[in-house]
């Protein structure tokens, strides 16, 4: 596959997993340490992290170096900012409501239920996820106009990510705004503009992979799976069902794009 050295792939896949579960397994015992599982949600980032940095170093000399480096940092870079963000977000807050309702459905031992519903899961999802950065790190050709191309989209969506992030944290810091919907700034232009950021920092990464047709193929579940993630599962659709009920939401949804980013409707007559 595009001159990848199939047992060098193999290794940086089973370190990859290992790297993903081990993570998942220490924030485990910290949550259970602590009896709250929202640090899962920390670990989410950090795990990413770990995997482009165990796949950067187990792919010295097979893959191009420019593009090992640069996928790898890109990675590190997104997970790291994610964790640190979702920390300080988090700090002095109690159980993440998500996972709360989860286990209060759980049957036999709760415990285990996380560690199985939440933790292994999520491990499995940043394995999945990852691909295309596993692979990435390991292709011998230079990064080319689609490997660039990605990096910009990669960026773009950093970018977008980190300032939503910082604006609404900026808003929600002001007493004035308490029971306030933040309808300001990327949050005028989509009602997810951290999520929006993440989708273009997956399908971004995922470009870096794509050195032919094989590659792009064997890669593409990673960006659709994170995309299904973020609009369909524990992102988009979770987060609205929770707001739904907030002042001024329906109005705001009505006004506001439900993912990608547009100008508010002056003349708002149903959210989607």
């Amino acid at each position: 596959m595009s001159g990848i050295d199939g047992g060098a792939l193999a290794l940086v896949l089973a370190a990859s997993a290992a790297t993903a579960l081990a993570v998942m397994l220490v924030a485990f015992a910290v949550g259970t340490a602590r009896g709250l599982h929202r640090i899962v949600d920390v670990a989410w980032g950090i795990a990413f992290a770990a995997v482009a940095v165990v796949a950067w170093c187990l792919a010295a000399g097979h893959g191009d170096d420019v593009r090992r480096t640069a996928v790898a940092l890109a990675t590190c870079l997104w997970g790291l900012r994610l964790a640190v963000h979702i920390a300080r977000r988090g700090r002095g807050h109690g159980e993440d409501p998500r996972y709360a309702r989860m286990l209060s459905r759980a049957r036999g031992n709760p415990t285990l239920y996380a560690l199985r519903k939440v933790y292994v899961l999520q491990g499995a999802l940043v394995w999945l996820v990852s691909l295309p950065v596993q692979v990435a790190v390991l292709l011998p050709g230079p990064l080319g106009v689609t490997g660039a191309a990605g990096l910009a989209v990669w960026a773009v969506g950093l970018g977008f990510e980190a300032v939503g992030d910082r604006q609404l944290a900026r808003f929600k810091a002001d007493p004035a705004h308490r029971g306030r919907i933040m309808d300001r700034g990327l949050w005028s232009w989509t009602r997810h503009p951290n999520y929006f950021g993440d989708f273009l920092v997956w399908w971004g990464l995922y470009l870096t992979a794509c050195a032919d047709w094989r590659t792009a193929l064997a890669t593409l579940v990673s960006p659709l799976v994170m995309s299904a993630l973020l609009i369909w599962g524990s992102g988009k659709r979770l987060l609205e069902a929770h707001m739904a009920d907030r002042p001024g939401y329906a109005a705001y949804r009505a006004r506001t794009s439900g993912f990608l980013p547009r100008p508010p409707r002056r003349d708002p007559v149903s959210g989607s």
